[in-house]
């Protein structure tokens, strides 16, 4: 039988010790607007860790997409799930960077592997969300067409019914983008059901909606400079929102 020396200093696995400085809080914390940029710098350390690997990681991610992109409807389709599972795998790389440990090619598919089911089913309701859309305003302007070559309706009652869907469909893409922000990073780190981590994404850009704006007006500023020189600088504003996500699920879902 093993003795205890009762004098011996306590131990603690490092995983508790992980596990307990990332646990969720009851409720999405409330950030300063300035936060934003604080994630994108993140965002941009992590990239420094290991940019080599981040950019193969990229050109995997788009010749991917290139390769589905010439699958009429079946491949968009097949495009949005897939970026919702290299998203998965993307916070599980952050997290492995965030811990000291080593970004890996293999973290790209990682997602395929701990979460298929649940980041598949945070695709499918997206794109359930994207298609009731589409449906509506089809319906909405076809109407309104149908209805302007008939002559059953002015010309100016058509622009304004049409107006009125687009106004309608950008208030309802940004809420499932809401939802789809956070939910690859709750799915994978806390293994969160799908519906509770879409729920819990929107609570979280909702009670930070003003560092939201921020970000995505600093983001296209970005996104215009990375495009000018032939796109390549994708190749590297990619990672770094990919970090500014996980610190921002950092900021506004783990206990301070």
């Amino acid at each position: 039988m093993t003795e205890v020396n009762p004098y011996r200093a306590p131990q603690a696995l490092v995983s508790d010790t992980i596990e307990q400085s990332g646990s969720l809080a009851a409720e999405p914390n409330a950030v300063d607007a300035g936060r934003s940029l604080a994630w994108l710098t993140q965002g941009w350390q992590l990239f420094r860790q290991a940019p080599l690997v981040w950019l193969a990681l990229c050109v995997i991610g788009l010749l991917s997409f290139m390769v589905l992109a010439w699958i009429p409807i079946v491949g968009q389709l097949a495009t949005t799930l897939l970026s919702v599972l290299f998203a998965g795998g993307a916070m599980l790389g952050c997290r492995a960077l965030d811990n000291d440990e080593d970004l890996t090619v293999t973290h790209l598919f990682a997602g395929f592997q701990s979460h298929l089911g649940p980041l598949l089913t945070v695709g499918a309701l997206y794109l359930a969300g994207v298609f009731v859309l589409i449906v509506a305003v089809a319906l909405v302007s076809g109407g309104t067409a149908l209805g302007l070559m008939r002559g059953g309706v002015d010309a100016g009652t058509a622009v304004g019914a049409i107006l009125l869907a687009l106004m309608v469909s950008a208030l309802v893409v940004v809420p499932l983008g809401m939802a789809l922000w956070f939910a690859p990073a709750l799915v994978t780190l806390h293994d969160m059901p799908p519906v509770e981590a879409m729920k819990r994404s929107f609570r979280g850009c909702l009670r930070n909606w003003l560092a939201f704006v921020v970000f995505g007006v600093i983001a296209i500023v970005l996104a215009v400079l990375a495009s000018i020189p032939f796109m390549l600088g994708w190749l590297v504003l990619l990672p770094v929102l990919a970090g500014s996500v996980y610190a921002g699920y950092k900021d506004v879902f783990l206990q301070n």
